[in-house]
């Protein structure tokens, strides 16, 4: 929790610098509370976060993107909020460099990376599950899949705040939801590899800066 609530709360003041401190108006915000609550992060915590927004301290922050390259084929999107880029991509480098990967020229993977707004929630008791991949249609809903008692929900990027906003409209709290980066071609390693590959992950989603790492990872 010392790692994921000062991610949690990061992400509320850039989605309130971005777009405004009410939540009615800002889906992203919207959003980024319900993820914020459903880890547990506390009501003047996300407040805090959202004050912080018009304080010097959120002006300062950038939002970057950096891409690598690690083994066995593994490729990594990470995004980050930082006060200080050479901070950022001087860690980011490092561990590559010191795990067997090394970090690319921006934009190098794009094409291996599909842009996607999803959504997950527990099924909903209430409701019939073919109605409502209908009902979520017009909204930008690309895909729907239920596995393990968990609705998932794929649409377009540009489609997140119609999409967010259509599953609250039928009495959903989403459990995640935010824009994510899948991989065009998913590749499947072996058990050894994949834990090499863990062990460049596991460093990164621990850099401070970091707030969401995509593999190519199946």
């Amino acid at each position: 929790m010392s790692k994921v609530f000062p991610k949690l709360a990061k992400s509320i003041t850039l989605a309130a610098k971005n777009g405004g401190p009410d939540p009615e108006s800002n889906a992203p915000l919207r959003v980024a509370i319900n993820n914020a609550k459903a880890q547990n992060l506390s009501r003047d915590n996300i407040e805090a976060a959202i004050k912080r927004a018009a304080g010097k301290d959120a002006s300062e922050i950038s939002e970057v993107s950096y891409e690598g390259k690690g083994p066995h084929g593994s490729l990594f999107y990470i995004e980050c909020a930082t006060d200080n880029t050479n901070r950022s991509v001087t860690n980011m480098k490092t561990i590559f460099n010191k795990n067997g990967g090394q970090l690319v020229n921006s934009g190098q993977l794009d094409f291996m990376f599909s842009r996607k707004t999803v959504i997950e929630f527990p099924v909903p008791a209430d409701k019939d599950l073919e109605e409502l991949e209908l009902e979520l249609i017009d909204a930008g809903l690309e895909e729907m899949d239920v596995e393990e008692g968990v609705v998932s929900l794929i649409g377009e990027y540009s489609s997140f705040s119609s999409l967010s906003s259509a599953v609250e409209a039928l009495g959903i709290t989403p459990t995640k939801a935010g824009l994510q980066r899948l991989p065009t071609q998913p590749i499947e390693l072996t058990e050894e590899q994949i834990t090499e590959v863990e062990a460049i992950l596991e460093k990164i989603e621990d850099d401070d800066d970091v707030q969401a790492v995509f593999t190519n990872l199946a």
